[in-house]
């Protein structure tokens, strides 16, 4: 292995060694774990205690006639009760696994068991009244208490997140890992964890059987060695996850070997990829069929709370959109009547999810004899061909021109998203024949509604290029939250004020 080092370090740049030496010389990634732990139940203690005292000045100090006028509103009371129920609280948030660092950083899920945390303390509270009469709790006081409980923890758990976003810059909260792996499914995992910019994860490089140690696999990633010389890699470097591509490990014994060696380690992480990268994106479901642990792959790349989310988005936006947008949605399909001869609204067949094709809706803003305007310009039918796409194209109407300009003939596509067929973000829709242009990405791209706006149309539009736009499908799917949609929705406005790619 050492004949191999100067040469490895070589393909790794100055800031990667930089913060692999933070990484072994600061304090250890375990403490930094129980630090954050200990802050996390510092704010959550606070905060809980804030939020029953603020319930209590709501409900007896504050002239709100929709509480019960009660005698019982002694301070004393509701202090001692405070006193009680923040312990259950707390012990209710570590129950649901809140303080593990498993459950940490990782997505709204956190979130969402603090939710049921608070809720289920208030479910004990209630059957706790119930079974013991002498016990009095103002029902205003103590819904009051349940809500501002989840309102004051969830923020203060997101600002802490994003507190160890920006120590993970300087070293922190980092952890070392590598790839099992270079082959092509290994080099796919190394671009999303790349891309996963606050995933924690320091990823050093791949160990290959095939690929010398030293030859640069990906961007800056070398291999590093083989799975025989794992031992002195993760020594050398400090590895605490090790990540296998598993089409590139060939043997099964080799495969269990490893687990067997580190998988039930304390200081090393060992995760395993499906071998299914190009459908990962909708998710995997793990099983037991007669004891049989069996892999499901979901049919839709969001479910349960994240598809709530954004359909909550999605109607909360589009419904008071339409109401506001209407008398111009009027003069629109008035000025294209008068504009050219033909139906006010075109309808463009569709891509939707799951394979189903959908009519998209736009207000027309090209001649009903398109295709004969086409046939007289060879090259701009090439054009179309090629990037599905045309810049000066002869078949759009004057007013359909500043139309697509201004993105006002996309309005009525609000209705698609009413009838769920299409949301405000998503990817670009496109039609049927388009599909075999996403080659093996095209399974992901059907998972999700297609998007009126999203990272193509902030990105450029029309002036990127088809493969760029893939990509860009690609990565919103793989990387999808609802803060990425809100992100894409206020990036979209100046995007259409100033109208460049639009045509």
């Amino acid at each position: 292995m050492g004949q191999y080092a100067a040469h490895i370090e070589e393909g790794l740049d100055t800031t990667l060694m930089t913060k692999i030496s933070r990484a072994s010389d600061m304090i250890s990634r375990g403490s930094q774990w129980h630090v954050l732990q200990i802050c996390l139940i510092l704010s959550d203690f606070l905060l809980t205690v804030l939020a029953f005292r603020l319930a209590y000045w709501i409900r007896f100090e504050q002239p709100i006639g929709i509480f019960v006028e009660d005698a019982s509103s002694d301070i004393s009371h509701y202090q001692l009760l405070t006193l009680l129920l923040f312990p259950l609280w707390l012990g209710l948030i570590a129950f649901h696994g809140l303080y593990q660092r498993k459950n940490l950083l990782g997505g709204i899920q956190e979130y969402s068991k603090v939710f049921r945390a608070s809720s289920m303390g208030l479910v004990i509270v209630i059957i706790s009244g119930f079974l013991a009469p002498g016990l009095y709790i103002a029902r205003g006081w103590l819904l009051l208490a349940w809500i501002f409980s989840f309102l004051f923890v969830t923020p203060g758990r997101f600002i802490l997140r994003r507190i160890v976003y920006k120590l993970r810059q300087y070293g922190y909260f980092m952890t070392p890992a590598v790839i099992v792996g270079g082959n092509q499914e290994g080099r796919w995992l190394a671009e999303q964890l790349l891309s996963w910019k606050t995933s924690g994860l320091l990823l050093l490089g791949f160990v290959d059987e095939k690929v010398p140690p030293g030859t640069l696999l990906f961007r800056n990633l070398c291999s590093l060695g083989t799975v025989d010389q794992l031992d002195e890699i993760i020594q050398k470097y400090n590895v605490g996850e090790l990540i296998l591509a598993t089409s590139a490990i060939s043997s099964r014994n080799k495969q269990l070997e490893i687990f067997k060696k580190y998988g039930i380690s304390s200081n090393i992480c060992v995760r395993m990829s499906s071998g299914l990268y190009e459908i990962i994106t909708t998710g995997l479901t793990v099983s037991e069929f007669a004891y049989v642990p069996l892999v499901t792959i979901n049919k839709a790349r969001l479910t349960g709370v994240n598809e709530g989310l954004k359909l909550l988005l999605d109607y909360c936006i589009t419904i008071p959109g339409l109401i506001l947008l209407s008398p111009i949605l009027l003069l629109i399909a008035l000025i294209v009547k008068l504009d050219s001869p033909g139906p006010i609204i075109h309808r463009r067949r569709v891509m939707g999810m799951n394979g189903r094709t959908v009519d998209a809706f736009k207000f027309r803003s090209m001649h009903v004899n398109g295709d004969q305007i086409l046939e007289a310009h060879p090259e701009l039918k090439a054009e179309l061909a090629l990037n599905h796409k045309i810049k000066n194209d002869p078949r759009i109407t004057r007013i359909g021109r500043l139309l697509r300009k201004t993105s006002l003939d996309e309005i009525l596509q609000l209705f698609n998203v009413l009838r769920r067929e299409m949301s405000l973000v998503g990817p670009r829709m496109i039609s049927p024949e388009e599909v075999v242009k996403y080659s093996q990405w095209d399974i992901n791209l059907l998972t999700v509604r297609p998007g009126i706006t999203g990272l193509w149309q902030v990105s450029g539009r029309s002036d990127v290029s088809y493969e760029e736009r893939v990509q860009m499908d690609m990565y919103y799917i793989r990387n999808w939250t609802i803060w990425l949609d809100i992100q894409i929705l206020i990036n979209t406005i100046p995007a259409v004020l100033k109208g460049h790619g639009a045509y």
